[in-house]
């Protein structure tokens, strides 16, 4: 994979629910509170296109 300045791709392609920027950002796009996202990782597991599935679901 490639890095970038914003980190390596695959990084990118994971929710990390322990990482309070990853949990406030991903809530932020997907404009719902960070404890649906926290809930949607434990659920869905942590592959940020699982997590968003998981969200528009609800």
């Amino acid at each position: 994979m490639a890095s970038t300045s914003r980190g390596r791709a695959q990084d990118r392609a994971k929710v990390a629910a322990g990482q309070d920027r990853d949990v406030r950002c991903e809530a932020k796009k997907q404009g719902v509170p960070k404890e649906t996202v926290k809930k949607a990782v434990k659920t869905a597991g942590n592959s940020r296109k699982k997590v968003e599935a998981e969200i528009s679901r609800d």
